[in-house]
């Protein structure tokens, strides 16, 4: 038995030991869903960030840089890092002060129960799909440096990821995510700072870049409006479409007060950037390292076995493996949460704290279940993540915001805007294959709500005069 093995059977024996031991603690839905809503700037912060910086994160970027140069990384790392700074700037005290339990319950204060009903239905897939697509790059890990088949590296890993979960519930999370958050920090710091360092070398791939490679306008995009359509299109599915996920807010939601939901979404976010910048910039180097590569996402792990040690080389897959675990856990727990508290309970009108409990483990078992087959049947699972991530989310943002800066609409306006938006993207996106697809349905949700919002007090004033 090597000692990569070695090393990962350690790591995993861990996550769940601290899922059985924390599970003691466990008493009600709140503390299962939320750590009982005491966490502070560390383990909230680190939370924040390990959720969100998947393995897409890391090999993603990486072999986006690599194939595309900057023009392909809008979303990653400088997206998804200024949705965590902005929920920090302008949401996370409002949501705070509202004690939530998901996202959707925002829509149901806001709206209605059955508009909350709605945005859970469609979120929950999302996860799901999220979920699947970690799992399997879990056991693609776990396969390949080990006698396992691809098939039963899978298992195992769904295994683990939803044993651990179902006992430790967020609080568990929380603290692996300290663990693996470290880890992948010290990891991507370390393996920068060979290649970085390495003197003249390390310069002379720098300059070797080309510069259209440096610019975030694609070359093939000469055209202005063009190229203003792309770069919106680019950073409005990241932006519009994650900043209220499930798995996001659920941290900010476990924090201990107002302020350390705001400061740790900030920090989180500043953190995402100024990692997320190290397997950006290795996959910029690498195409002068390991030209015309078949299989871009290779270049992160083929740079870490060029430049480390087999210790460290442990060292890097721990990171790796801490990239995938803590965004999967935090994925079954986001589709329990809303598929338990919105959509189980308040239709069988649920109070026991027991059953609650008992029903959102069952709900994590079950999403698990669900994401290991998806991960098991489907090869193309990140780009199902990524249309996931698109499907319904422009309606659900746009109800969002007018739901949160006022009274105008109501929850025909907001489940409108959602169907419709959603009918408008998957159309566009599949059907027509238009590229600016998300900025379109983004536009269409828009007019929807304000139609039926204003048609809605119409109805009502000519109600009130008969």
């Amino acid at each position: 038995m090597n000692i990569i093995v070695v090393g990962i059977i350690a790591y995993i024996l861990l996550q769940l030991f601290l899922g059985f031991y924390i599970s003691k603690f466990i008493k009600s839905e709140s503390d299962y869903l939320l750590g009982g809503r005491k966490l502070g700037y560390f383990l909230t912060t680190f939370s924040i960030f390990a959720t969100w910086f998947g393995a897409e994160s890391c090999i993603g970027t990486a072999g986006t840089a690599y194939q595309e140069g900057l023009s392909g990384v809008k979303a990653d790392p400088f997206g998804y890092g200024l949705v965590l700074i902005l929920m920090g700037l302008f949401f996370a005290i409002p949501l705070y002060k509202m004690k939530l339990t998901t996202i959707a319950d925002f829509f149901n204060q806001r709206y209605s129960e059955n508009t909350s009903k709605v945005i859970a239905l469609i979120m929950i897939p999302t996860s799901i799909l999220w979920g699947a697509a970690q799992i399997r790059a879990f056991g693609l890990i776990l396969s390949s440096f080990s006698d396992l088949t691809v098939e039963i590296s899978i298992l195992i890993s769904a295994i683990i990821v939803i044993t651990y979960t179902v006992f430790g519930g967020l609080l568990a999370d929380a603290w692996t995510d300290l663990i693996q958050g470290s880890i992948l920090i010290i990891g991507l710091l370390f393996i920068s700072f060979l290649v970085f360092f390495n003197g003249a070398e390390f310069r002379e791939m720098l300059l070797k870049i080309p510069s259209e490679r440096l610019s975030f306008n694609s070359a093939s995009d000469q055209s202005f409006h063009i190229n203003l359509l792309s770069n919106i299109e680019a950073w409005a599915i990241p932006i519009c479409g994650s900043l209220i996920a499930q798995e996001m807010v659920s941290r900010v939601f476990s924090a201990k007060n107002h302020k350390v939901a705001q400061r740790s979404s900030l920090i989180a976010g500043t953190i995402y950037i100024l990692i997320g910048l190290i397997p950006l910039s290795l996959g910029l180097i690498g195409l002068n390292m390991f030209p015309n590569l078949e299989h871009p996402e290779q270049i992160l792990p083929m740079i870490a076995k060029e430049f480390l040690s087999p210790m460290f080389y442990v060292i890097f897959i721990g990171a790796l493996i801490s990239a995938i675990l803590s965004t999967v856990d935090s994925a079954l727990l986001s589709s329990s949460a809303l598929l338990s508290h919105n959509i189980v309970f308040p239709s069988f009108k649920i109070k026991d704290e027991n059953k609650k409990l008992k029903i959102s483990r069952i709900n994590v078992v079950l999403a698990g279940v669900v994401a290991y087959l998806l991960a098991t049947k489907a090869d193309g699972v990140y780009e199902l993540v990524k249309d996931a991530s698109a499907f319904g989310s422009s309606g659900i943002f746009i109800a969002f915001i007018f739901g949160l800066i006022g009274k105008f609409g109501n929850g025909k306006s907001a489940i409108s805007s959602v169907v419709v938006g959603s009918l408008a993207w998957f159309i566009s996106y599949y059907i027509y294959e238009f590229e600016y697809s998300y900025v379109l349905s983004l536009m269409i949700a828009l007019i929807v709500f304000v139609i039926v919002g204003f048609l809605e007090i119409i109805f009502s004033r000519t109600l009130v005069k008969n």
